[in-house]
C-alpha cells in the first residue's frame, strides 16, 4: 500500500511499529513498511505506542495493518482512513481474508472506512467486491485487495464522504491461532482445502502424512479426497507431493 500511495501522492512519513525479532533466527529486523519506506526515501517514525503528545503534522492518515491502538484524541485531529480487506461489516478484525477463505465465501472485497475507537466499525467511504476463485489462496486475495484499495483510495482522497455501516451481517475475524493451522482429516475435503488456501503462502496448514508432520502449501480435490500438491516436511524445504512420496520410498 505504501508503494502504491507514494506513486501518486506526497507521503509525509511512514508510521510503523518498532523493529522486532523476526523469522526463525529471531533477529531484530525492520517491518516491511519500513523497508519499503527506506527504498522510497520516505521518512520513518516508529513510536513504541501512540499518545496525545504525538505530533501528526498531517490532515489525513491512511492505515493499513498497523496493529497498534490509536488513541481517540489522535483520531479527532485528522482524517484516519482504514484499508480493510473485507466487505464490512462482515469480517471485522485481525484475519478477514483468512476467515473468509476458511468459511468458503464466494466473494470478498475491500472497504475504506473512517477509523473509530470501535474495531473496524467506522462509516464507509468506499467499498468494492470481487469473486473468490476456487483456486485463490490468501496471497492471491491480498494481492487483489491491494490493487483495489489503491483505486478506491484515489477516489476517496479526492472527495471523502461517509455512510454508516449496516447493523446486520456483522461477523468477526478472530486472530489466527495454532489450532487454526491443524488439518483434521475426518473433515470434508472442501473444508480441508479451504484451510490450506486460507493459510497459504504465509502461515501454512499442518497435518500428518504417512506418519510425518508436514505443512501443506497447495492442494486440490481428486475423486472426493484432498490431495496435496506442495508440502514441507518439518525441518526441510518445500517440495512437490510426488517428491515427498519418492523420499518416503
Amino acid at each position: 500500500m505504501l508503494e502504491r500511495l507514494a506513486a501518486r501522492h506526497d507521503v509525509a512519513y511512514c508510521l510503523t511499529r518498532i523493529d522486532a525479532a523476526r523469522g526463525r533466527g529471531l533477529r531484530i529486523a525492520a517491518s516491511p513498511a519500513k523497508a519499503a519506506a527506506s527504498r522510497l526515501r520516505i521518512r520513518v517514525r516508529q513510536p513504541e505506542h501512540l499518545d496525545g503528545d504525538f505530533d501528526l503534522g498531517v490532515d489525513t492518515v491512511v492505515v493499513a495493518a498497523y496493529g497498534l491502538l490509536i488513541p481517540s484524541e489522535l483520531l479527532d485531529r485528522a482524517l484516519w482512513l482504514n484499508v480493510h480487506p473485507s466487505l464490512l461489516p462482515r469480517w471485522r478484525g485481525a484475519a478477514p481474508v483468512e476467515r473468509a477463505l476458511l468459511e468458503g465465501d464466494a466473494e470478498t472485497g475491500v472497504t475504506i472506512h473512517r477509523t473509530t475507537p470501535e474495531l473496524d466499525a467506522g462509516p464507509i467511504a468506499a467499498q468494492r467486491a470481487f469473486a473468490v476463485g476456487p483456486e485463490d489462496d490468501a496471497g492471491a486475495v491480498y494481492e487483489r485487495c491491494a490493487g483495489l484499495a489503491d483505486e478506491l483510495l484515489g477516489e476517496v482522497l479526492r472527495a471523502p464522504s461517509f455512510t454508516p455501516q449496516p447493523e446486520e451481517g456483522i461477523t468477526y475475524a478472530e486472530k489466527l491461532t495454532a489450532a487454526d493451522r491443524e488439518l483434521d482429516w475426518s473433515r470434508p475435503p472442501q473444508e480441508l482445502l479451504n484451510r490450506v488456501r486460507a493459510l497459504s503462502p504465509h502461515v501454512g496448514a499442518r497435518g500428518e502424512l504417512h506418519g510425518r508432520r508436514v505443512t501443506i502449501w497447495r492442494a486440490h480435490i481428486v475423486d472426493g479426497r484432498l490431495e496435496p500438491l506442495e508440502v514441507q516436511p518439518e525441518g526441510r524445504r518445500r517440495m512437490s507431493y510426488d517428491e515427498f512420496l519418492r523420499g518416503l520410498r
